[in-house]
């Protein structure tokens, strides 16, 4: 039997909660697949935060690093942050304004929609090394999040199997959004504190 079926709640009404909980390793697993993987949608930035072409902010959507942006012709995207090459890391700072991002590892460069567009060596030289025969650098983009907005609040999902963005927020939480952005948001500044707790511990 996994771990998760083990845990034992001490109160029926769940107002204790058990350690497990928040250090067990299969459930921490099950809750990224399905609150931050699922079928929701997961904040991601401010508008303001990415107010012109080429900005860009880089996020966690919980334990996925996801780069937000605005691309040239003013278009929002995002996409996972994890070269389709070998997995690294392609975006390194929390923010900032690119025409495209390459990956530092084996310089495979993408576009703002995190489409592959260049490759070095692709074919090789003098006849030597390259990708193979039939590389298609279509199937070879960084993982796209289906992206909306609400009242400036960027917000993304991992799958295209979601409720449109106003019902999952509901009635109350769109009458929130709308008198906390009636008006324009400025961006002052950042406040950021690291903690080593379990995520749920930190919320």
């Amino acid at each position: 039997m996994a771990p998760i079926d083990d845990i034992q709640w001490p109160a029926t009404d769940f107002s204790r909660v058990p350690y497990a909980v928040f250090g067990d390793q299969d459930v921490f697993d099950r809750e990224m697949e399905r609150i931050f993987r699922g079928p929701v949608w997961c904040y991601l930035a401010l508008e303001a935060e990415i107010p012109e072409p080429g900005d860009y902010k880089s996020v966690f959507v919980g334990d996925r690093s996801v780069v937000v942006n605005r691309a040239m012709d003013g278009t929002l995207h995002a996409f996972e942050n994890r070269c389709a090459h070998r997995g690294s890391t392609v975006v390194r700072h929390l923010d900032g304004n690119a025409t495209d991002y390459t990956c530092i590892y084996h310089h495979w460069n993408y576009d703002h929609r995190g489409k592959l567009i260049g490759v070095p060596f692709q074919r090789g030289i003098d006849g030597q090394g390259g990708m193979p025969e039939g590389f298609d650098k279509a199937q070879h983009s960084l993982r796209a999040l289906k992206i909306d907005t609400y009242r400036g609040v960027v917000f993304a999902s991992f799958t295209e199997e979601v409720e449109p963005l106003p019902d999952f927020l509901g009635e109350p939480m769109r009458a929130f959004l709308d008198r906390l952005f009636a008006k324009p948001v400025e961006i002052i500044g950042y406040a950021r504190q690291r903690m080593p707790s379990n995520w749920k511990a930190y919320f």
